[in-house]
């Protein structure tokens, strides 16, 4: 008979072994996790990790070695375990938020940037005891996991190494892994995606990034900037006849508006709106889709798409491109004569890079001194941005014409709180622009971030308002106004598999200036027609032939 020791042991036994096929199923679920589509939450899915497989693989390695891996080895081998962990957060959440996959490249830099303008909006202890909370957690992450890696080497790798079932096992799961590492048809279902090559993709990103050389081909021998300026000269814009010219990129404005079954009715109104006012006005507007070099983000790949005329779809071109000294549209409106300004009232940071645009004159938020009550991440309202700009510099007869490149900020991400529309231009540029109780009922506004919809609604609900408002004020100088969508907003907003399509809208009282955008396919309107006119740096192009001189006659 056994003993009592006996069987106790035993029981011992059993139990270590059903904690190692546990930590074993645990490591497997925090490398194969899926996303919880639409928000930033994760949701297990029963499917193999390819890097379960190569990280049980090494382990049996580790269990065939005389010398047990040292303390030091298991909690490098953790820490190696967490990050491909992290990794595989980004990969399978900036998809369902952003509708791109992650890029290290760009993600990285706004982490910090992001963190730091959420932070001052609220008490330092606040932001404290996140930082507490989330190091906390990682903590944890990071201890469960070595748990697991030290119950498998002392556990099961060892009884894996004398069982040929065992070995059957990791031979098969292997087999399988390396199928669809391979996109072998089927294999989806039963094993995740890695994230793996989503590094070696991003480390060759980086790498490119800071070797220009390798990336040289990339860029056009010639721009329709380029080829303006070197054809026109100061006769590039003949035909605006030195009118003054607004081109607005709107956040997170994209065919969404028009074809999502409960965004397009949501904002209609808006639009009905604006297209009023635009008409009380005496001007007229013509539209047309184009479809943007980002989706969800990366806000900057758009603007300078359409500035430079230059394919940004490539991240790492964007940056080559900053490393030249390739003209801009303007530079082109400077030629011909026109001050050059560019207001970003969302940066509160240094921003070299604004430099390679051409602005005479770059106007960051600081230098709006704008003194009212900060409202959303962004701080400063695109209404009263708008208005402290026109109060600062403001247009008279004798200034020159000018250029403005003014990208909104309020309906960014995560697009609430909204901040109120404010009739009284002129109380807009007050310290006092709202009412209190107009102010706090924005401001009370409960923050939904698993279900952002109803926020981006009402943030692009406020942009048509002060659109509409700001066509109504007396005008110092006749203007051309460009209305340009960045990108579409994120997925949680969109839906799946959204078209990287947005809007561009050209606003001018002069009919023979819209009939040149008409005759390229614009069609009248703030509801563009639906084909695609092009991508967003053909827009460039047709701009210049908009906003350029008389076609010779033969």
């Amino acid at each position: 008979m056994n003993s009592p020791r006996t069987a106790a042991m035993a029981n011992t036994s059993w139990l270590r072994l059903g904690a190692a096929v546990l930590a074993l199923l645990v490591l497997n679920t925090l490398l194969s996790f899926g996303p919880v589509w639409p928000t930033p939450g994760i949701v297990p899915q029963a499917r193999l990790a390819p890097e379960m497989v190569g990280l049980w693989l090494l382990l049996l390695w580790l269990a065939t070695r005389p010398a047990a891996p040292s303390g030091r080895t298991l909690w490098w081998l953790s820490t190696l375990v967490l990050v491909l962990v992290l990794g595989r957060y980004a990969d399978v959440t900036a998809p369902s938020l952003f509708g791109r996959p992650v890029s290290l490249y760009w993600d990285v830099p706004q982490i910090p940037r992001f963190l730091w303008v959420s932070a001052r909006s609220h008490p330092w202890w606040v932001s404290v005891g996140a930082v507490t909370v989330v190091l906390g957690l990682v903590w944890l992450l990071l201890w469960l996991i070595r748990w697991c890696l030290s119950a498998l080497l002392q556990t099961l790798a060892p009884r894996a190494l004398r069982s040929i079932g065992a070995w059957g096992l990791t031979f098969g799961a292997a087999l399988l892994a390396a199928a669809h590492v391979a996109w072998v048809p089927g294999t989806g279902r039963w094993v995740s995606n890695a994230v793996l090559p989503t590094y070696v993709q991003q480390l060759r990103l980086l790498a490119d990034a800071h070797l220009p050389g390798r990336l040289a081909h990339a860029l056009p021998a010639l721009t329709p900037v380029e080829d303006a300026l070197n054809s026109h000269g100061a006769d590039a814009l003949a035909a605006l006849r030195q009118r003054d010219v607004s081109l607005i990129f709107l956040e997170s404005f994209g065919a969404a508006l028009y074809e999502h079954p409960q965004i397009g009715p949501a904002t209609e109104a808006g639009r009905v709106a604006l297209q009023q006012a635009i008409t009380a006005s005496g001007r007229h507007v013509v539209s047309g889709f184009f479809r943007s070099p980002v989706i969800g983000g990366a806000s900057d790949l758009a603007h300078l798409s359409l500035l430079s005329g230059v394919d940004l779809s490539d991240p790492r071109r964007h940056d080559l491109l900053l490393t030249t000294r390739r003209p801009t549209l303007m530079h082109l409106f400077r030629q011909a004569g026109y001050q050059a300004f560019g207001v970003y009232h969302a940066v509160s940071w240094p921003w070299p890079e604004h430099v390679h645009y051409g602005f005479d004159h770059f106007v960051d938020g600081p230098a709006l001194a704008y003194e009212g009550p900060p409202i959303t991440f962004w701080k400063i309202p695109d209404q009263i941005a708008l208005a402290r700009f026109e109060q600062a510099h403001p247009r008279t007869g004798d200034s020159p014409p000018r250029i403005l490149f003014f990208p909104t900020i309020t309906s960014h991400f995560p697009f609430n709180p909204v901040p109120p529309y404010q009739p009284d231009w002129q109380r807009a540029l007050t310290a006092t622009p709202f009412d209190a109780e107009e102010l706090q009922a924005a401001l009370d506004q409960p923050m939904n971030w698993f279900d952002m919809r109803s926020h981006y609604v009402s943030a692009v609900n406020y942009v048509y308002r002060w659109l509409a408002g700001h066509l109504e004020q007396p005008e110092p100088r006749e203007t051309v106004y460009v209305l340009v969508g960045d990108h579409q907003p994120t997925a949680n907003i969109t839906g799946e598999g959204a078209p990287w399509d947005v809007p561009v809208h050209i606003v001018s009282r002069d009919q023979r200036l819209l009939d040149r955008f008409r005759s390229q396919g614009f069609s009248d309107g703030l509801w563009p027609e639906r084909q695609v006119l092009g991508e967003m740096h053909h827009l460039t192009s047709l701009l210049l032939t908009g906003f350029g001189p008389d076609a010779p006659q033969h």
